[in-house]
């Protein structure tokens, strides 16, 4: 009876032990979405900017890839395991010196190119809304989210003042991101276009198809 009972408090040990139901899981094999190293602004890589200096189109590489960032952190949210809100909240912080810089550096570069600094509001109002709608993503959303989340992670763990270099070597992976490559592992077959019979009630004779 003694060694019954040792071995049901073994037995109760060792289910206390095991792990819970895991969760749910998201598995993706992805494409490669990788692109060389930004050497300048182009429509390739964000909205071009007629006239800006050296410092100003890197401005704009990194206000780009926060904005990228940004709308992951907004989009992703149906993969926890992505982390694309928690990464981008903490770029925030890591980073806010040389965000703000970015920041100032692209809102002189407009004020710099209008006649008035109304001008140079709205202009830099109608660039940040184009930016943020240019990674909107719908078809492509999982190929993007994995992207994201890649990049996000690089840049939180990046060290302070080097954000600027993450944006440069990965702002042409996020942008391949827009595109829908999908999974690689298991492809989906080609759709197959179905034609539908006419169901018409003259197609039918004494429970009959006779329509060709």
């Amino acid at each position: 009876m003694a060694v019954r009972q040792a071995w049901a408090m073994a037995a109760l040990i060792a289910a206390a032990a095991l792990p819970g139901s895991a969760q749910a899981q998201i598995f993706w094999q992805p494409a490669d979405y990788s692109g060389p190293v930004a050497t300048g602004l182009d429509a390739s890589v964000g909205l071009p900017l007629a006239g800006a200096t050296a410092d100003e189109q890197r401005a704009a590489l990194i206000w780009s890839v926060r904005s990228g960032l940004n709308v992951a952190a907004l989009q992703c949210n149906f993969a926890p395991t992505a982390r694309t809100l928690e990464s981008y909240n903490g770029i925030l912080r890591n980073h806010t010196a040389e965000l703000a810089g970015a920041f100032t550096t692209l809102s002189n570069y407009f004020k710099r190119t209008n006649k008035t600094p109304q001008a140079g509001q709205k202009a830099l109002d109608t660039y940040g809304t184009r930016t943020y709608s240019s990674f909107s993503a719908v078809a492509s959303q999982m190929d993007f989210c994995h992207v994201a989340a890649r990049v996000a992670r690089t840049a939180l763990f990046a060290p302070r003042g080097s954000f600027g270099t993450v944006a440069l070597e990965r702002i042409r992976e996020l942008r391949n991101g827009m595109q829908v490559k999908g999974e690689q592992q298991f492809r989906r077959p080609v759709p197959i276009a179905v034609v539908v019979p006419n169901l018409a009630a003259k197609c039918w004779k004494k429970q009959k198809y006779v329509c060709s």
